[in-house]
């Protein structure tokens, strides 16, 4: 029978919550690396040229269809093999936050931007031409008024894309980064495989309080840009 110590998650919570700004700061400079470039890759996906939309939609396929893991990997092991071979640079010396960072951010692009693409979609285009009509450019018009409509549809399943980033990030673990994972995994090996299942209840209490802080803000600003919309 596996025993189940509850005071040692308590004990262990101290120890995991030094990892937590990284695993912050991770998700931060994702979310804004990843929304900047998924803005681009959603304006090639809707824009008339067939060629900028087709790569656009091909990168978004490829994407969401490679497995977090193995695109880390990808990124971890061959980044560094093709710059050396294309460029001559070596990396390997690079901070594996900056792997982590890369390879979350061309997932989260991808995810983010079918997340504008569909906000930006449901738009009508009366808003538009209503913006025009009144004497505002074309970059006013989509600054003023038709980007604030399409953040407030979009804001439900861009946190869920967040939360699913915090999720995938979690993985960072597998190539030495130490996040909540990985500071979770060098306690187990601290303790020499002893106090697992504590270990891991106490990472899982830190995501969970991480998710709910991010649920809670993105409820409270739901609900401000409807009263502003209204």
């Amino acid at each position: 029978m596996v025993s189940f110590n509850l005071a040692k998650v308590f004990t262990f919570l101290p120890d995991l919550i030094q990892a937590l700004p990284m695993t912050l700061f991770i998700m931060l400079a994702t979310t804004v690396l990843g929304s900047l470039l998924g803005l681009v890759i959603t304006w090639a996906q809707v824009a008339e040229d067939k060629t900028f939309s087709g790569m656009a939609r091909a990168y978004v396929f490829t994407l969401r269809c490679t497995p977090p893991i193995v695109l880390l990997f990808l990124v971890f092991y061959g980044l560094p093999a093709l710059l050396n071979w294309w460029l001559g640079i070596d990396v390997n010396h690079w901070s594996k936050f900056i792997f982590v960072l890369i390879t979350m951010t061309l997932l989260f692009a991808a995810i983010v931007s079918e997340v504008f693409k569909s906000a930006y979609l449901a738009i009508p285009k009366g808003q538009t031409e209503a913006g025009l009509s009144i004497g505002l450019t074309a970059g006013q018009t989509l600054w003023r008024i038709v980007l604030p409509q399409a953040f407030r549809i979009a804001l439900p399943n861009l946190t869920s894309a967040i939360l699913n980033l915090m999720r995938d990030a979690a993985l960072a673990y597998t190539i030495g980064f130490v996040d909540v994972m990985g500071a979770g995994n060098l306690l187990i090996s601290r303790h020499l495989g002893n106090y697992s299942l504590e270990t891991y209840a106490a990472v899982a209490l830190l995501y969970w309080a991480v998710a709910l802080g991010i649920s809670l803000i993105a409820q409270v600003l739901e609900k401000s840009l409807q009263g502003r919309g209204n």
